[in-house]
């Protein structure tokens, strides 16, 4: 293929784990790097974006985002790949969003305009609000069993959220305490003019590849955040690739796309090895298919799998060292103490230091935990229970 650059998996192996995992001094600058990452309120050891954090950023600790949202307002609560936490730079583009999702509340904009008049101008007087604060409380008994249920205030303050009209300004217990826009968006913002839905698309496009550092153009369809189809990517990696923005390379015979920035990175050495526990919606993860061609690593995120059918267990995390995927591992933590309850390496013989180099990590993630006791299952092999009694 013309201006294709054929690379090898231990090529992208390299420039991935360099790319992706590069060590931050915080957790704004792994914003800066990824643009958002992505919500998800399941924690058993911490939610999917804490794990994401602390892969990256050797002293976070569970929770610590939530300054960098609702005290400095450096980050937003906002719609990127599905519900995420998006750095404040990325809030221009994504106002587009805003347009696209209003086509699927229209049931509430134009069947309930008196809730949505009632509760933004409720917000107005008192300031942030929960749904079950609002004084409008309305219930659609034929909502039950929708995503957000049968409350009205409720429905309409998601309507509000996903078309740009109100935002998250804190949480309670996990809930989204609303308020908004206008009093929580950075008042350069708004100022800069929106995209047009083609620019956007192709914006869209280039910050995907260099938020996970190569895409096969046929990746699901969520990664580009539904708004990306088949067609109009095509003409949005077209144009970029004539730019130079993008450049079409080949992996073993798996066609992809990728920055010029990411193919910098087969010019340095590997990271020093380090073992990391990979969330389950990293962006490292959200093309398993290539994952699975350039690791050998079969990865599925088994929580909504019947515990029956699980072939690895209910929220296991790959195992990263050096540039290879070399096991998977479940915690579990509760008042204090940190379980291992499953561990499944990938081959028996793992690399040279790889032990050593487990108990730094383990004993880093017990603090992210809070922990102060780590407990193995007794299924765990013996090196790992014994590793877990020094700590």
């Amino acid at each position: 293929m013309p201006g294709t650059v054929e690379l090898s998996k231990a090529d992208v192996r390299r420039a991935l784990v360099r790319h992706l995992f590069a060590p931050a001094d915080n957790a704004l600058a792994v914003f800066e790097r990824l643009g958002s990452v992505q919500f998800d309120p399941i924690a058993p050891v911490g939610c999917n974006h804490d794990l994401v954090l602390h892969s990256r950023v050797e002293n976070y600790r569970i929770g610590d985002w939530q300054k960098l949202a609702y005290e400095d307002r450096a980050i937003y609560d906002g719609w990127d790949k599905q519900a995420s936490l998006v750095h404040f730079d990325g809030w221009p583009m994504r106002r587009n969003f805003h347009d696209l999702h209003r086509k699927h509340f229209e049931h509430i904009f134009d069947g309930h305009a008196d809730a949505v008049q009632a509760i933004l101008d409720e917000i107005w007087e008192r300031g942030p609000l929960m749904p079950k604060e609002c004084s409008f409380q309305v219930r659609k008994e034929e909502w039950k069993g929708s995503w957000h249920g049968p409350n009205v205030a409720k429905q309409t303050l998601r309507a509000l959220w996903h078309t740009g009209q109100v935002m998250t300004s804190g949480r309670k217990g996990g809930h989204h305490v609303y308020d908004l826009s206008e009093r929580i968006v950075p008042p350069h913002l708004p100022a800069i003019p929106k995209l047009t839905v083609e620019d956007f698309k192709r914006e869209l496009v280039l910050e995907r590849h260099r938020a996970m550092g190569i895409i096969r153009p046929t990746a699901p369809y969520e990664v580009w955040s539904y708004a990306v189809y088949a067609p109009a990517r095509k003409v949005a990696i077209d144009a970029l690739v004539a730019r130079g923005d993008l450049v079409q390379v080949q992996v073993d015979n798996v066609k992809a796309h990728t920055t010029p920035e990411f193919l910098s990175h087969l010019d340095k050495p590997s990271l020093e090895p380090r073992v990391r526990f990979i969330a389950p919606l990293d962006q490292l993860l959200w093309d398993r298919t290539m994952v699975g061609h350039v690791f050998d690593f079969d990865y599925i995120w088994e929580i909504y799998v019947p515990e029956a059918k699980r072939k690895w267990g209910y929220y296991v995390l790959p195992v990263l060292y050096g540039d290879d995927l070399v096991a998977r591992i479940e915690f579990w933590c509760r008042q204090g103490i940190l379980e291992i309850k499953r561990w499944i390496p990938e081959t028996p013989d793992l690399p040279v230091g790889f032990y050593e180099e487990l108990e730094r990590s383990l004993r880093s993630f017990a603090a992210y935990c809070s922990a102060t006791k780590l407990k193995p299952d007794s299924s765990v092999e013996r090196r790992i229970r014994d590793i877990s009694g020094s700590i």
